[in-house]
């Protein structure tokens, strides 16, 4: 069997050992006699998976008491709407940072249910680095303030957290989540869909703090409301089970690598690859403002868009796929995700080096 080496943006690689674990678990999971795909969310043999998992994330991000973790459905895009129907209910007002096309949907989604305030954007730019911020836009009465912590489309991450005082921060981390330690208690809310870091497409986890849960308007849906969600264990309909029992086997595979101390080094090492030989390349360059680069996603482009196409087809054929950019902004991006092994980038530096010397 031959494997590629896949820097897709998500749906995302999986660690090796886990997709081995899954395949032999695939008929009879555990001596069941079912595989997890079939049995009832309701059984105790499920309950030990779903309650599992929600354990073990606890640990391995060290999430405070007072937080829960929900695991729901419906992609990080209805969180879009999830958070301002259950947070933005006291002022009416949330303000909001402009870092890319997902902050973006995220603020005009808001812009339905309240008085939502754009504090910063960098739009101008292209979104080639995160906005500079100033307090002096923050509103101390806003119900919540908003980020997307990494901005998958355009390579960007915020390596500090803006100062938000009593305002509680809600950041979509979807493509940064369980990429290195977070300080939860930093945030109101976390949230992410699964399918970069964390398991197959599917799930979406979100953790919030206790005082945050139970401020739903009345008209929002029962599957958006997070007092429902938490009150029925995120087993209020049926759970994404298969992608819950797939994080549980991803959250075993990075408590075994040494947690995310180990993962955070890891990745760093990754990024640090890539970016070193972008940076002395005289064909490839990256557009993002150095202190803002992802350690997740790594765009670049040549000068040529005939040579970007050249690069991206000749790339696939050698193993290395989904490595062509974002449609609106074109070029190429590497996701490097948790599961992307070291070798897999020192290979794609190599591949460069190589598709340098004889393209110059």
């Amino acid at each position: 069997m031959s494997r590629v080496y896949n820097f897709s943006a998500g749906p995302s690689m999986l660690p090796e050992s886990v997709l081995t674990r899954a395949a032999e678990e695939m008929l009879d999971y555990k001596g069941s006699g079912q595989s997890v795909m079939e049995m009832s969310h309701r059984s105790k043999v499920y309950e030990e998976i779903i309650f599992g998992a929600r354990d073990l994330f606890k640990e391995i991000l060290n999430v405070p008491d007072n937080y829960k973790i929900l695991f729901l459905q419906g992609g990080a895009s209805t969180q879009f709407a999830a958070i301002p129907l259950n947070l933005m209910n006291g002022s009416g007002k949330a303000d909001y940072v402009l870092s890319g096309a997902f902050a973006t949907k995220a603020y005009k989604e808001a812009q339905k249910y309240g008085d939502v305030k754009a504090v910063a954007s960098s739009k101008d730019v292209n979104f080639s680095r995160i906005p500079e911020l100033d307090k002096n836009e923050f509103r101390k009465d806003a119900d919540y303030f908003y980020i997307c912590q990494n901005n998958t489309i355009y390579g960007t991450r915020y390596t500090e957290l803006p100062d938000t005082g009593d305002v509680p921060l809600v950041a979509d981390v979807s493509s940064c989540f369980l990429s290195e330690p977070m300080d939860v208690s930093k945030y109101g809310v976390m949230y992410g869909g699964a399918q970069k870091n964390v398991a197959p497409a599917g799930l979406t986890v979100v953790i919030i703090r206790d005082d945050l849960i139970g401020n739903a308007r009345p008209t929002t849906p029962a599957m958006l409301d997070y007092k429902l969600m938490a009150d029925n264990d995120s087993m209020y309909n049926t759970p994404p089970c298969y992608s819950i029992y797939m994080c549980k086997l991803v959250l075993e595979w990075i408590k075994k690598l040494g947690g995310l101390e180990a993962v955070k080094a890891r990745n760093e090492k990754k990024a640090a690859l890539l970016y070193d030989y972008i940076d002395k390349s005289a064909m490839f360059s990256n557009p993002v403002l150095p202190k803002d680069r992802s350690m997740m996603n790594v765009t670049f482009v040549t000068d040529s868009e005939e040579l970007n196409k050249k690069f991206i087809a000749e790339a696939a054929e050698a193993g290395f796929v989904n490595i062509k950019g974002h449609r609106s902004v074109g070029g190429m991006r590497a996701s490097i995700y948790n599961a992307m092994p070291v070798e897999g980038v020192e290979k794609l530096v190599e591949f460069m080096a190589d598709f340098e010397k004889k393209n110059s």
